[in-house]
């Protein structure tokens, strides 16, 4: 069991290393954050997934949420989303 864990906390880290945006990078650090928090809760590997899946996703809103600062995000009137400096 504490091999699987490590390959997965493992592969997660490769995988940020090739984050490249904001939401990306949230939802690698969110998913490492809360698959480590899910071992030292839970103590076996159902625990360190659900908290992987769930600091990923967490991670990913945050990150989206912080966007490129001096940007704001715009919609036009077809609904396109588009960032724009405010």
């Amino acid at each position: 069991m504490k091999k699987l864990t490590f390959a997965a906390i493992a592969a997660v880290m490769a995988l940020g290393v090739s984050a490249c945006t904001s939401t990306q990078q949230g939802a690698v650090i969110g998913g490492v954050g809360g698959a480590l928090v899910g071992q030292a809760v839970g103590g076996n590997t159902a625990s360190t997934l659900i908290g992987a899946a769930v600091g990923t996703a967490a991670g990913a809103l945050i990150g989206d949420a912080v966007g490129r600062p001096g940007y704001c995000r715009y919609r036009n009137s077809r609904g396109r989303v588009y960032e724009a400096r405010c």
